[in-house]
């Protein structure tokens, strides 16, 4: 289960998929949890790896680092952050917290972080680090950041035929950047994430989502554009989640 961070849209309403991911852990024994993301210009990298180091040790191995650039351009705007920024800043911060998952000590100086013979009290628990996700949506940034890491895939973008032919393109550039930095690209990285609601039935299914499955649609089109559909009709935008874009099955 991937658990993201917003800040600004009122819909998804999770702040700190580390905190969470600790509750729901405690809940829970088999269930791996992923940050899906983790914003990473928001956050003083350092910072960022010390939070995903206790979640490791508290759920004995059952967390997954799953990283970004930040997807709303209203969060990076509450915090003075141009949104031209948000991709150049997520690399720096990732060329910091592998190397301190790793448990090697990092120096480096931008214009939005110090870090000085940076090291973490604790080393992971899982050996030699716990799963490290990239998100990707269209563009090649994402797999391009992966790729240089020899991190796993993360796809955000849905999984309907148009998306599908992005990724295509996108695992090339992931195959050639892994080669280029001495990894081995796996197919078994390249996770795609999918909304999903569970019932006892296909029919209570479609029941439940006669609320909010309207309003979210309309959330992810305002916000996502072409990526979704505009769906008015609810029995059309059941056929759409459960055949279509998200791709659920019974």
């Amino acid at each position: 289960a991937w658990v993201g961070e917003h800040h600004s849209a009122g819909w998804e309403l999770i702040s700190s998929p580390e905190l969470f991911i600790a509750i729901a852990a405690e809940r829970t024994k088999s269930i791996k949890f992923g940050t899906g993301v983790i914003s990473l210009p928001y956050h003083n990298p350092l910072m960022t790896a010390n939070r995903i180091i206790q979640l490791d040790h508290h759920t004995r191995g059952r967390v997954m680092f799953g990283a970004g650039p930040g997807a709303l351009p209203s969060d990076a705007a509450m915090i003075g952050l141009a949104p031209v920024n948000m991709r150049p800043r997520m690399d720096e911060a990732l060329d910091c917290i592998v190397p301190l998952l790793r448990g090697e000590t990092v120096t480096k100086k931008t214009d939005w972080f110090e870090l000085v013979n940076a090291r973490l009290s604790v080393g992971c628990y899982t050996r030699p680090t716990m799963e490290i996700a990239v998100a990707s949506i269209r563009s090649p940034a994402g797999v391009s950041a992966a790729g240089r890491h020899g991190a796993s895939v993360l796809v955000l973008s849905g999984v309907d035929d148009e998306a599908l032919k992005n990724q295509v393109s996108n695992w090339k550039i992931y195959e050639e950047t892994c080669a280029k930095h001495g990894h081995k690209a796996d197919r078994r990285r390249w996770s795609f994430a999918i909304q999903m609601h569970l019932a006892e039935t296909r029919e209570q299914a479609k029941e439940d989502l006669r609320y909010g499955l309207m309003d979210m649609l309309h959330y992810f089109h305002k916000f996502g554009g072409t990526l979704f559909p505009k769906v008015e009709d609810f029995d059309k935008a059941v056929d759409y989640v459960a055949t279509g874009g998200y791709a659920l099955r019974a």
